[in-house]
C-alpha cells in the first residue's frame, strides 16, 4: 500500500520550458537554437544541478562556445529562465488530496541551489514532509544515491513510495530500489487510478 508520495519539481509541480526564455530573450530562431544547445542541453546546466557551477559560472563558460553577438540573450537565459516556472495544472489539487488522504508528501529534484529562491512560488517548503535538492547532495537522479538518501533520511520503506517524474530513467533509477514508480504524463487522475490512492 502506498503511503508516501515523493514527487519530481519540473513539469510535475512546476512547469520547466526553455522555450519560454528562449522566445522572450533571443532576437533570432538562431539565437535560440544554439543557446538551448549550448546551456539548456550543455554540461554546465548539469553540473548546476549538481551544485558545482553557479550561474556566473554557467555564463562564462557557456560563453566560450557562444558567438559575441548572441553573449547578452545568453546572460538573460542564464540569470532569467525562471519566467517559464508556474503550477502545472492540477498538481496542488493532486497534492492536497493526497495529503488528505494521509499520505507522507516528499520532493525529489535536480536543481540548482537557486531551486530555494524560487520553489516556494508552488507551496511553502513545510507544506511538504522532506525536500531534497540534487545540488545539496552533489548527486542526480537517477543515480541510486540520491533515492537512498531519501529513504534513510526521513526512514521510508521503498516499498510505501510512490515516485512520480516525467522522466522515465528517473522512475527507473527508483525503482531499482524497490521504489514504485509512475512516469508523468499530465494526469494525475490516472496516476491515482492505478495506485488506488
Amino acid at each position: 500500500m502506498i503511503k508516501n508520495i515523493i514527487l519530481d519539481m519540473g513539469n510535475v509541480l512546476l512547469v520547466y520550458d526553455p522555450a519560454v526564455p528562449l522566445r522572450l530573450y533571443c532576437k533570432t530562431e538562431e539565437e535560440q537554437a544554439v543557446i538551448r544547445k549550448e546551456l539548456f542541453e550543455g554540461p554546465e546546466w548539469v553540473q548546476g544541478d549538481l551544485g558545482y557551477m553557479t550561474d556566473a559560472q554557467k555564463y562564462e563558460s557557456v560563453r566560450l562556445r557562444v558567438p559575441e553577438s548572441m553573449h547578452d540573450a545568453l546572460k538573460k537565459c542564464v540569470y532569467g529562465w525562471h519566467v517559464c516556472l508556474r503550477p502545472v495544472p492540477g498538481a496542488m489539487e493532486f497534492c492536497r488530496y493526497a495529503r488528505s488522504r494521509g499520505l507522507g508528501l516528499y520532493v525529489l529534484s535536480n536543481a540548482a541551489p537557486d531551486f530555494y529562491e524560487y520553489f516556494e512560488t508552488f507551496a511553502p517548503f513545510d507544506f511538504f514532509d522532506g525536500i531534497v535538492v540534487s545540488s545539496d547532495l552533489h548527486r542526480v537522479k537517477p543515480e541510486e544515491a540520491i533515492y537512498r538518501h531519501v529513504l534513510e533520511t526521513y526512514r521510508l520503506l521503498p516499498e510505501d513510495c510512490l515516485f512520480i517524474d516525467d522522466m522515465e530513467e528517473n522512475v527507473r533509477g527508483a525503482g531499482r530500489l524497490g521504489i514504485h514508480g509512475a512516469v508523468f504524463r499530465n494526469d494525475f487522475d490516472a496516476i491515482c487510478k492505478e495506485y488506488a490512492i
